[in-house]
């Protein structure tokens, strides 16, 4: 591990990294145990992710912990996940302001289970003074939702003639979005094998470098997130340019 490390460029830390959370469910299966288990399991991911981030420097950790089609998962699982959430929330607040962790959320909170949002603004309000990590938990969260949302207050806003269609600018739209005070995630990661972005910050991933891994989520650890941002550190980035521009 010392050596992987060694291998991180400290300039090129990636300020803000966004993680699907996927593959809780078929780790819990592959070993003959209900999918709580998995997401139980995954509590542990997210603890040694949080440490690596802030051992790395990372400023911002966005992970995508229940978006608002996971409602149509079976009830017995939606209510376990529900009071992991609650159980896990609570748990950690101590070890946040220890680590200097503020908590942020985005998504629709208010819509979730009463003592769950109640566990969260609790959270968020306790770790608020925290500024080495923000950890923002996406949940009850749609990216298509939330586009959709800031379009019809851009759109009430022209028709009270407080915009002016003229000053509608990619600036303005991201004003309008959950995540208005986050810069925009340099490295999106996904573990469990799959390869696709699940309605997950559409907007803000539009330059983000993708990195897919078959990991499932509860094996992840922080060798693994080291050598997601390794890769990431080896890429080229150039925003629609051409290489020679980037080098001048």
């Amino acid at each position: 591990m010392t050596d992987l490390i060694e291998n991180i460029i400290p300039e090129k830390i990636p300020k803000h990294i966004a993680i699907i959370m996927d593959g809780n469910g078929r780790w819990a299966n592959e070993k003959g145990q209900d999918r709580l288990f998995g997401h139980v399991s995954g509590v542990e991911s997210v603890r040694e992710t949080v440490k690596t981030g802030i051992e790395l420097g990372v400023s911002y950790l966005t992970l995508y912990a229940f978006s608002t089609e996971n409602w149509k998962r079976p009830k017995e699982e939606v209510d376990g996940i529900m009071d992991l959430l609650i159980t896990s929330i609570a748990n950690e607040i101590e070890e946040f302001n220890k680590n200097g962790v503020r908590l942020l959320t985005i998504g629709e909170i208010n819509d979730l289970p009463k003592q769950c949002a109640k566990s969260l603004n609790n959270a968020i309000e306790l770790t608020k003074e925290n500024s080495k990590l923000t950890l923002i938990l996406a949940l009850n969260y749609s990216s298509k939702w939330e586009i959709n949302q800031a379009l019809k207050k851009i759109a009430f806003a022209v028709k009270k003639d407080d915009i002016a269609i003229s000053e509608i600018t990619e600036e303005l739209i991201h004003q309008y979005l959950f995540t208005n005070s986050i810069p925009d995630p340099e490295l999106l990661i996904r573990t469990g094998g799959e390869y696709r972005i699940s309605n997950f910050l559409l907007w803000q991933i539009a330059y983000s470098e993708l990195y897919f891994t078959e990991i499932q989520w509860p094996d992840f650890r922080r060798e693994n997130l080291v050598l997601a941002i390794i890769e990431y550190q080896n890429r080229e980035r150039r925003f629609g340019m051409l290489s020679s521009q980037i080098a001048l």
